[in-house]
């Protein structure tokens, strides 16, 4: 039987890193993700039209069932929400996300979890499962991505370098400028595209829509993007500003600029009792020092267990 989504939040906020529960309300945040959990992971378990139309776009000639979420016991005391996603849409790379448990997953679950993992949905050949962790990692996994966030009054305040600002933007005038600056940063560090991708464009106009997308400058010249967004599903149940998108130009990298980016985008945000929070990939070493070095913190992460 599928639990309820209060039960699934209440799980969910136990497993949450203890500083994050001093961020917010815990009935705030249990109320946030109660909605969160209605809104996915019950509905991608219960409703059929919709596991049709993920089917079709993501795995065309699988059955709808196979797309359903099942709350799956994964080893004697241990229960989690399976679901089948896929990096970034990508049809190719299918995985499974185990990250609503009753606890938190420990080595010694990992056989039962890849073997559930197989069984209800190796019709899709999954890469590996997802898990959750607030600790630095579980034995028996690789790095996924880690959460780094802060709520915004905690941030340092800016004593960056002159010139460097952000500047509200409407629209995405400088995509193809973002799109070079990604490419220029994967051409000197081939792993980077597994690690980080230029937002799409519709998601940038969607935060400039939103009064959440900031042109970088230095002296007034553009110089990266900013943006964040509001009600994302991978807030952790925090009232968040999540980061959607960072990039500095090439001729600007390697100023020191990185660590300053936080804390001018958290100053820039419109509601300052909201969260700044992040995903940044473990493999990303620069990115997570200059998050860390703005006053964010790591609050916990994905791990793979291969398949």
């Amino acid at each position: 039987m599928i639990p309820s989504a209060e039960e699934l939040a209440g799980w969910t906020l136990e497993r949450q890193h203890p500083v994050t529960r001093g961020w917010v309300d815990d009935a705030r945040r249990l109320a946030i993700l109660a909605e969160e959990h209605a809104a996915l992971d019950i509905l991608l378990a219960e409703d059929l039209d919709v596991a049709a139309a993920r089917a079709q776009r993501l795995a065309p000639g699988k059955p709808a069932e196979s797309m359903l979420n099942r709350w799956v016991a994964a080893g004697n005391d241990l229960r989690a929400m399976f679901s089948i996603r896929f990096e970034n849409l990508n049809p190719a790379k299918p995985f499974v996300d185990a990250t609503p448990m009753t606890r938190s997953p420990e080595p010694s679950d990992l056989p039962a979890i890849a073997a559930a993992a197989r069984e209800y949905y190796g019709i899709h050949h999954p890469l590996y499962v997802r898990l959750w962790t607030a600790d630095a990692g579980i034995d028996g996994t690789t790095p996924d991505r880690r959460f780094l966030g802060a709520p915004i009054g905690d941030l340092r305040p800016y004593d960056g370098p002159p010139g460097l600002a952000l500047r509200p933007a409407k629209t995405v005038d400088h995509y193809e400028d973002a799109r070079r600056a990604y490419a220029a940063v994967d051409a000197e560090h081939p792993h980077h595209a597994e690690e980080a991708t230029l937002q799409d464009l519709d998601d940038l106009q969607e935060s400039a829509d939103d009064g959440l997308l900031y042109d970088i400058t230095v002296n007034d010249e553009w110089a990266g993007y900013a943006a964040a967004i509001i009600k994302p599903d991978d807030a952790l149940g925090l009232p968040a500003y999540v980061v959607r998108e960072l990039i500095l130009a090439p001729e600007h990298r390697g100023h020191g600029y990185g660590p300053h980016l936080s804390t001018l985008l958290a100053q820039a945000l419109p509601d300052p009792t909201r969260i700044l929070i992040g995903t940044i990939h473990s493999a990303n070493h620069a990115a997570r020092t200059a998050a860390l070095k703005s006053g964010r913190q790591d609050v916990g992460g994905w791990v793979q267990l291969p398949l």
